[in-house]
């Protein structure tokens, strides 16, 4: 039973962490987003921020997971 507790919070610990950092580049990307076009304000420059994201998440995610499949 402990074995399993310590498991469970090291899997709660490092999903906190990845949330924190997450946030940390959300943050930073924005950033660099009012920096390069600071002339973008409001909802516009959400929907860019979040379509830009979004593809970047699924290229990424399609590249791991190729790269996941040729370790295998």
């Amino acid at each position: 039973m402990k074995k399993e507790v310590i498991e469970k919070l090291a899997i709660l610990i490092i999903g906190a962490f990845g949330l924190i950092s997450a946030l940390a580049w959300n943050t930073a990307i924005q950033a660099i987003f009012k920096e390069f076009l600071p002339d973008l304000n409001g909802i516009i420059a959400m929907l860019i921020y979040a379509i830009i994201i979004t593809i970047l998440a699924v290229f990424i995610t399609i590249e791991l997971g190729k790269l996941i499949e040729k370790k295998k």
